[in-house]
């Protein structure tokens, strides 16, 4: 699941005519960045939900092979998106990924598969060094344990991709709202988890970003 619906107001100027997901990093759209993870790491279903100026997502993504959810006339934030799209995902554990995040280093999706465990995790999150981060002026989103779970707490930056199972969605009255909703149901049993990325990670929510993560891109080629 590709999360491609926003507004992008923070990239000002370069939103007034193109979804944020058009906007090009080193010669491509984000969206196809995001995609080319998804790729290497064989996920099939692939799902984008859309919301602003959805027509130029949806023409893009069609010969690609991906299914797209307009989400209208209301946007459904990250939690009522993933679970309006589980009629095509299915019931099993599912890849989240944001499209407006760049990566140097390994695949993302394949670190994550390769350390799920099902039995003792409900969420597996892609968690970045705040000092690994590019761009980067906060402390953090999450503290992870010597065992590997998830606290709130300054330390990791949330990446934008995890795995993440979908029953609980079932439960919330919202038609719209936030994965930490869902998150904050397993917080209370510990079975939210957290993965160190050895990369680099940038997020490109701004017009600044895109300078940035070209460089990130630029040095990690060298």
């Amino acid at each position: 699941m590709i999360f491609a619906a926003g507004f992008g107001t923070r990239m000002k100027e370069l939103t007034k005519d193109q979804p944020k997901p058009m906007v090009k990093v080193a010669g491509k759209p984000l969206i196809d960045h995001a995609l080319a993870l998804a790729r290497s790491a064989a996920c099939d279903p692939i799902v984008a939900n859309l919301h602003y100026k959805p027509d130029i997502l949806a023409q893009h993504l069609a010969p690609k092979g991906v299914v797209t959810l307009i989400e209208s006339p209301d946007i459904l934030e990250t939690g009522g998106g993933l679970r309006n799209a589980l009629p095509t995902l299915g019931n099993d554990p599912v890849f989240t990924m944001n499209a407006d995040a760049i990566w140097a280093g390994p695949n993302p999706l394949a670190l994550l598969e390769s350390a799920w465990q099902p039995d003792r995790m409900d969420a597996l999150l892609m968690t970045v060094p705040v000092a690994q981060t590019v761009g980067y002026t906060g402390t953090g989103d999450f503290t992870v344990s010597p065992k590997g779970t998830l606290m709130r707490g300054p330390g990791m930056v949330y990446g934008g991709v995890q795995i993440i199972k979908t029953q609980g969605l079932e439960s919330i009255q919202e038609q719209a709202f936030s994965l930490n909703v869902l998150w904050d149901q397993m917080f209370k049993y510990n079975r939210i988890f957290g993965l160190t990325y050895p990369g680099q990670w940038c997020d490109v929510g701004h017009p600044a970003g895109i300078e940035l993560a070209e460089k990130m891109l630029r040095n990690a080629d060298v």
